[in-house]
């Protein structure tokens, strides 16, 4: 009984020296890769080990951002403000690429101090289709007033026949800066429109 005893008593002394007794202490040299790491309670040890060489620290830090963000960067600086757009007058937007295609036929209409003079040119090709004058001899002739609104609705009437003529039905007419269709112009565009030509 007592040899028993005596066995428990050295056991139980022997886990408590185990237990008591430190952990012992690895360096990163003399550890080997495969070895694991003893757990502990402090912060430290949650830290990873990173090796860093001295080549690595000799290198300056650098300022090269990731290829993301450069293209991001790149695709800001690409708009350009309106006063670098007013810069390269020469550069066309798409409608003013594609305008002469789908309306290709242009009006013009002057009003002189004697006259009237209407045209309609191809875009692409500066071709003239039709013309109309007050200053041609059959109605400068005929017409006792070359400037009134008579003259202004024969004038659109003329055109509306040589533009049907050249197979032409489809008009348009960009008015120029700050002119209104209002008085004379208005007129000779809604005789053109009542003669069966239509504006894009």
């Amino acid at each position: 009984m007592a040899v028993a005893s005596a066995s428990v008593a050295s056991s139980t002394a022997a886990a408590i020296l185990y237990c008591v007794s430190p952990s012992p202490v690895y360096s990163g040299t003399n550890r080997s890769p495969l070895e694991k790491r003893p757990s502990s309670l402090s912060w430290s040890s949650s830290i990873p080990l990173v090796p860093i060489s001295s080549q690595q620290l000799r290198k300056p830090p650098s300022s090269i951002t990731p290829s993301r963000q450069v293209g991001v960067v790149q695709a800001a600086w690409t708009r350009r403000s309106r006063d670098e757009a007013a810069k390269r007058p020469n550069k066309k937007s798409w409608k003013q690429k594609t305008d002469m295609y789908m309306r290709p036929f242009l009006l013009n209409v002057f009003f002189s101090k004697r006259f009237i003079h209407a045209k309609v040119m191809h875009r692409g090709t500066s071709k003239v289709i039709s013309v109309a004058s007050t200053n041609a001899k059959d109605l400068r002739n005929t017409l006792p007033s070359l400037t009134d609104n008579d003259a202004c609705r024969t004038i659109g009437q003329l055109i509306a026949e040589r533009s049907k003529d050249a197979d032409v039905f489809a008009l348009s007419y960009e008015p120029k800066k700050n002119e209104r269709i209002e008085g004379k112009l208005a007129i000779v565009l809604d005789t053109i429109k009542e003669n069966g030509i239509i504006f894009v």
